[in-house]
């Protein structure tokens, strides 16, 4: 039996700017951008993280780009 998890479509390539809503906002952060993606050192090697800020207080957290596709979590876009 396949998983019934949902997905959010991410590529790292557009990621850059892009909008995300918490679905479980904590300490009243729901929105967030993602401020930058972090490229490896070694040349050639794929993206794996990226900086989100959260629109309400600028917090900045560094995470996986991959936890974005968990769409339990987090939403695209600003809703």
């Amino acid at each position: 039996m396949q998983s019934a998890l949902k997905s959010n479509p991410v590529s790292p390539k557009k990621l850059l700017l892009s909008k995300w809503t918490a679905v479980a906002p904590q300490n009243k952060e729901k929105h967030f951008l993602v401020s930058a993606v972090i490229t490896p050192e070694i040349a050639g090697n794929p993206v794996t993280e990226i900086e989100l800020e959260a629109a309400l207080t600028g917090r900045v957290q560094r995470m996986t780009w991959r936890e974005l596709k968990n769409a339990s979590k987090w939403k695209r876009g600003w809703v």
